[in-house]
């Protein structure tokens, strides 16, 4: 498990630089204005495709079935995956059809200002990237099974790869205005698309996996997996929908030079609480606290998610809770530091990074702001994903939904009352506590099924990362304060940045080594720490 770990924490790494540099070049180009704001609600349908299928349902869903129909019979095995993949085409392809009819009434009959219309144009062009980002999905949780994980772990950097050209080529090379630019990234989403499938396929072939047209939906496997699927869909993705209402809501109470600042309610004038922008802001800060994320969480819950699969297909219980219980260890190891280095190093990482091109000083203090509050949530982001997997590892996907619904509408009602008093803040906030939210059910619950605490040992790796974490924040801390006198301008922002982040690393690993914390196995090499601290690896 420890290789596959690193292996998609490499390649996810990579992907979230060129993501990084892909948000520079956004805020470089469009600022945090309306233009921006329109172009992320619009992409934020295909995507969340993405992470429903990428990160959660489908994948999730197929693994356990494919793992146990694999351990009983390898032919049968081979038409399960193929009648998945035909019936996801056909479901998503009615599902895009659908959606661009009814993008098309409402651009007709119901847009009625500019900004409207360009979220309705830019959707429709990106619309048909949820068939390919999810068919590429699924074969993303065949390749896994099959202990493959650098192709699916690559595929998310060629999407990073054609935005930037886009951008920069539109931008620099073809000097052509925004809303154009805006368009021909959007082109560039959906060439990423077709690219992300086609690089999965020599991995399969090398696998052993032929992928031909199959229909055998009456299957008992088949039937399982729909009944895993759809409950999965809310279960995994809590965060990314509570994400999705973050920014709908920021778009719907920000005000703007068209709308006006106030909105009339049952007759009474009413200021909105965030003006155009603050989509922009909820999408910079969200893109740093999901940077430790993607490489670091959701990593680790993609590489344990076959191991608890097969200790729950053998039936061997003892083991799964024991790979639960290193694995919520593992999250807290990397997520905590993770909270507080992103909060030490809010300001200096945003003003050198971002604050260029049309980006201000004042979208700086407004992302600073937003990122604390999504910060916060860390921990709590990194345990869904394990244990929501965990669930699934057993075939149960109704707690998991039933928690994410819980989130879900607390998650609603704290965004509709924080903004009054917070703003975009507010709206980072309630998705913090709700991730903490979902994660106590989930704790609760799995520990009644498996009729024994998943939380052995954690104690003993809290107070250990927590110490070590305090020596790390001590080492920051001082170099920022030391660095304090110098000027606020991008050039030594990035000279503190390149004195904090290696200082801050090289403290708390090695803290963590004579604290001799279990977990630093994650980020060392060699078989011997390997089998001596995952038993369960296969």
């Amino acid at each position: 498990m420890i290789k596959g770990f690193r292996q998609i924490a490499s390649l996810t790494a990579a992907s979230r630089v060129l993501g990084f540099i892909r948000d520079m070049a956004y805020s470089h180009f469009f600022g945090a204005d309306q233009l921006l704001d329109a172009w992320i609600v619009a992409f934020r349908i295909p995507n969340l495709s993405r992470r429903l299928f990428g990160e959660g349902a489908a994948s999730a869903s197929l693994i356990p079935v494919y793992s146990e129909a694999l351990y009983k019979d390898r032919e049968e095995a081979a038409k399960l995956i193929n009648t998945v993949l035909t019936v996801l085409f056909v479901i998503l392809a009615a599902l895009v059809l659908a959606g661009e009819a009814g993008i098309w009434l409402y651009y007709r009959f119901l847009a009625h200002t500019t900004e409207s219309r360009l979220i309705m144009s830019l959707s429709s062009v990106m619309l048909p990237y949820m068939i390919f980002v999810c068919v590429a999905a699924v074969l993303a949780g065949i390749l896994n099974v099959h202990r493959h994980f650098a192709a699916p772990a690559a595929a998310p950097i060629v999407l990073n790869i054609l935005i930037i050209g886009a951008i920069l080529c539109s931008g620099w090379w073809l000097n052509v205005k925004v809303r154009q630019q805006l368009f021909l990234v959007a082109v560039a989403v959906l060439v990423a698309g077709v690219t992300q499938v086609a690089i999965q396929v020599p991995a399969l072939r090398w696998s052993g996996v032929s992928i031909r047209p199959a229909w055998q939906v009456h299957s008992e496997s088949f039937k399982k997996i729909l009944f895993l699927m759809g409950p999965m869909i809310l279960g995994l993705t809590a965060t990314q929908i509570n994400t999705l209402a973050d920014d709908l809501i920021a778009w719907w109470f920000s005000g703007s030079v068209e709308k006006g600042a106030f909105f009339q309610l049952l007759g009474a004038q009413i200021q909105y609480p965030m003006w155009r922008g603050s989509v922009s802001h909820l999408y910079y800060a969200q893109r740093l606290y999901q940077l430790p994320l993607g490489v670091l969480g959701i990593s680790l819950a993609t590489a344990i998610f076959p191991v608890m699969s097969d200790d729950a297909a053998r039936k061997d219980f003892a083991a799964l809770r024991t790979t639960i219980s290193k694995a919520i260890s593992a999250t807290i190891f990397v997520a905590l530091p993770a909270t507080v280095g992103l909060i030490i190093i809010a300001r200096p990482l945003i003003s050198a990074a971002f604050e260029h091109g049309k980006f201000t000083p004042q979208d700086t203090n407004m992302v600073v702001r937003t990122l604390v509050f999504y910060a916060l949530g860390l921990c709590g982001y990194f345990a869904q994903q394990i244990l929501a997997r965990a669930f699934y590892s057993i075939q149960d996907s109704k707690v998991p939904m039933q928690s994410a619904l819980v989130a879900v509408f607390v998650n609603a009602a704290l965004n509709l009352t924080l903004i009054w008093f917070m703003g975009c803040a507010g709206l980072a906030c309630s998705t913090a506590v709700c991730s903490y939210l979902q994660v106590v059910i989930l704790i609760i619950v799995l520990g009644r099924k498996l009729e024994h605490t998943i939380l052995d040992g954690l104690s003993v790796t809290l107070l250990k990362t927590l110490a070590a974490t305090g020596l790390m924040s001590l080492a920051a801390a001082t170099i920022m304060i030391l660095t304090r006198s110098l000027p606020h301008v991008r050039s030594f922002d990035i000279l503190r940045l390149a004195a904090v982040v290696p200082t801050s690393a090289a403290v708390y690993l090695l803290a963590a080594k004579f604290l001799r914390i279990e977990m630093l196995s994650l980020l060392k090499s060699g078989k011997k720490a390997e089998s001596q601290n995952w038993q369960q690896e296969t």
